[in-house]
């Protein structure tokens, strides 16, 4: 059975699990012990590392025929010193046959409004968003150096219908941008995301680069109204884009400040994904759907 070699144990990890166990051992990269029996009961078999102490990587050197790269960069810098050291680790053994790696839309800054598609050049506007160029570019060196299949997803806004949702925006009633001068955005639901790793896995061609993205066509306010919606909560105020750059800090201000729509024809082409939530609308309908089975059973 072969193996894969999980770095970055999140939800997203938690959620790619089910998909992947019975077919292949898995195992995860984590530094807090803590994690290990959450991590056991997804059917992972931990490994204690640390991305940031290259000496303890040691221990993956060589482990698996296939890495799934989920972990962050650092907060601060302009590069990626852990997907470095990972990379130096995996080098010093039988190489890997894949690596995919989960990447952000960032890369591409601010587009104003245009569809974009994977052959557009990177124009990262934030230092989180240039330090996912730079893992980027040593991953597709590397595999490109090393004869190692790399899949890049490039993925928007993660959300769940059940938990990660802009509630406590809504419920502190941030402002948004009033339509004529919002930004469109970009969503993939969670578990679509993890099928898509998935399907990555099965059908991704080398060194190549897919949109992770959904069907939705929402600018960002009319992400929050559909959702507030959804929850029985009032819309959130809008103002202009000027009023926004007075009142609302700079980390939320960077992504209110970039309008792109990620073309996914690729990724729908090439990796045959069919997405269980292609639009948020119908994810959100789900979480209806599920709120009035709880309000009409007995009780």
């Amino acid at each position: 059975m072969k193996r894969i070699l999980i770095v970055g144990c999140g939800d997203i990890a938690l959620r790619v699990a089910p998909l992947l166990r019975g077919r292949y051992r898995l195992l995860g990269l984590a530094r807090n012990p803590e994690r290990f029996p959450e991590l056991r009961r997804a059917g992972i078999t931990p490994l204690q590392a640390d991305l940031d102490h290259p000496p303890s990587l040691a221990r993956i050197t060589g482990v698996a025929h296939t890495v799934l790269h989920f972990a962050p960069p650092p907060n601060s810098g302009t590069n990626d010193p852990r997907t470095r050291n990972l990379l130096a680790a995996l080098s010093r053994g039988t190489l890997p046959e894949t690596i995919v790696y989960i990447s952000t839309s960032g890369v591409y800054g601010d587009c104003g409004g245009d569809w974009v598609a994977e052959t557009r050049p990177l124009h990262a506007q934030t230092p989180r968003a240039q330090r996912r160029v730079d893992a980027e570019k040593q991953i597709r060196a590397w595999a490109k150096r090393c004869g190692v299949q790399a899949v890049i997803l490039r993925v928007p806004g993660i959300y769940d219908a059940e938990e990660r949702l802009p509630l406590q925006r809504l419920q502190q009633r941030t402002p948004g941008i009033m339509a004529a001068e919002d930004s469109h955005t970009n969503h993939i639901h969670a578990d679509d995301l993890a099928r898509v790793v998935a399907a990555a896995l099965r059908h991704g061609k080398p060194n190549r680069v897919y949109h992770t993205s959904d069907d939705s066509r929402l600018k960002m306010t009319d992400y929050f109204d559909c959702v507030a919606d959804a929850l029985n909560l009032p819309h959130v105020p809008r103002v202009s884009r000027w009023q926004a750059q007075q009142i609302l800090p700079n980390g939320l201000l960077s992504f209110m400040n970039e309008s792109r729509r990620l073309s996914n024809q690729r990724m729908k082409r090439e990796l045959k994904v069919l997405l269980r939530y292609p639009t948020v609308a119908d994810a959100l309908q789900t979480l209806r759907d599920r709120a009035a089975e709880r309000h009409l059973q007995p009780g």
